[in-house]
């Protein structure tokens, strides 16, 4: 039986937990009365006291950044390079600012309707096996910035998928050389053999 993941999975204080259990839920939209769906298998970590690579390093509240420090378990949608729209989860506490991309997903239900938005005819990796991808394929823009997870319109779902540990595999995150040493934390995680992920870890 599925459930909504409740507020206090995101309430925690570990971001790379988190991130990593992740792994194997289900994230989903209701999108117009259309519901799509896909499993999530590949994720990052960002911590927003401590990580070079967090958008609020160090301690930067903007109009785009203040999203992460509003309470957890909201969505943090932004657009990169002007094309792009990335979702992510706030975690943690109020005023933490820490947060995990959504990098990749198996298309699970609603396909005919993800494969028109991403303007594909047949199911294959390229559907949704990036950030702006799955995105683009759920239906999430920068309109959903701060929506709540326990919406009926983007959610997160247990689904009562067992991943066991040697099934996750990790290694360092994607496009943010700039953050220095930080950017050989090895938070990035993956669902070992999933041929949906963006990049071979």
């Amino acid at each position: 039986m599925s459930k909504k993941l409740p507020r206090t999975f995101y309430e925690r204080d570990e971001v790379v937990q988190i991130s990593r259990e992740l792994i194997g839920k289900f994230l989903c939209t209701n999108i117009n009365g259309i519901q799509t769906a896909g499993m999530i298998v590949e994720t990052e970590a960002y911590n927003g006291r401590t990580d070079r690579a967090c958008h609020a390093f160090p301690d930067v509240r903007t109009s785009r950044t203040e999203t992460l420090y509003g309470p957890p378990g909201k969505a943090y949608v932004y657009l990169c390079y002007g094309i792009h729209h990335l979702f992510n989860v706030v975690t943690n506490s109020e005023g933490l600012a820490d947060a995990i991309l959504v990098r990749a997903i198996k298309p699970i239900s609603g396909i005919d309707e993800m494969l028109e938005r991403r303007n594909k005819n047949k199911v294959e990796a390229t559907v949704s096996n990036g950030p702006g991808k799955l995105s683009q394929a759920l239906g999430i823009n920068t309109r959903h910035d701060k929506k709540d997870l326990q919406s009926n319109e983007i959610w997160i779902e247990d689904r009562n998928i067992e991943i066991v540990e040697n099934q996750i595999i990790s290694g360092t995150r994607i496009g943010v050389d700039y953050a220095g040493e930080d950017a050989k934390l090895p938070w990035r995680f993956c669902l070992k053999d999933s041929k949906w992920i963006s990049k071979k870890v």
